[in-house]
């Protein structure tokens, strides 16, 4: 009979124990899913003031305001619970933007304001290399939550109370596509 409460109070105490690592993961993601949305909301403001100054240009830079008032569109848009798939379509405009500001540098060197838009396109890559730190972390973070809910005994935590559901890292099919060595799993 001291030896079922023993082990009673054993499996209690690790329950409880997988229990509060699991729901710690789990606001890891989300927590460090929101500072990928904070720096994406950063980038927002430079946008705001790199939009006027694209707007005053030529048909080509009609073309460059419509990418930059899209890309501001999809990051606003981005959900505020953690998917990494979500970032997938921002990531690749962003790329696709930054490249067209630095063509339209290219195409007008006379630009009055091409210093201020290098400083903004400097802001710019800035940001994007804070959400590359960011993602990094987020998906450091969802590989913990997703061990703790899969390996023994969080697995059985996790299906007997909080049923929480894997959490899809951020990835990109584009830059994956550029090497040729693919890992078997």
């Amino acid at each position: 009979m001291e030896m079922l409460l023993i082990i009673a109070v054993v499996v209690g105490v690790l329950a409880y124990v997988h229990y509060n690592k699991i729901v710690s993961a789990y606001n890891r993601v989300q927590r460090a899913w929101s500072d990928v949305l904070t720096y994406e909301r950063q980038k927002i403001k430079v946008l705001d003031v790199l939009e006027p100054q694209v707007a005053g240009f030529q048909e080509y830079e009609s073309q460059l305001l419509e990418k930059i008032v899209g890309l501001r569109t999809a990051i606003a848009s981005l959900p505020s619970v953690a998917d990494g798939d979500a970032l997938k379509s921002v990531d690749q405009g962003t790329k696709a933007l930054l490249g067209g500001l630095s063509l339209a540098f290219e195409a007008y060197p006379d630009l009055k304001s091409a210093g201020l838009l290098n400083n903004l396109m400097r802001e710019v890559a800035e940001q994007e290399s804070n959400i590359g730190g960011a993602i990094t972390l987020f998906n450091l973070n969802v590989e913990n939550f997703n061990n703790a809910i899969q390996l023994f005994p969080g697995s059985v935590v996790n299906q007997l109370t909080l049923k929480k559901s894997l959490v899809t890292p951020f990835s990109d099919s584009q830059a994956s596509a550029g090497f040729e060595y693919k890992p078997n799993f």
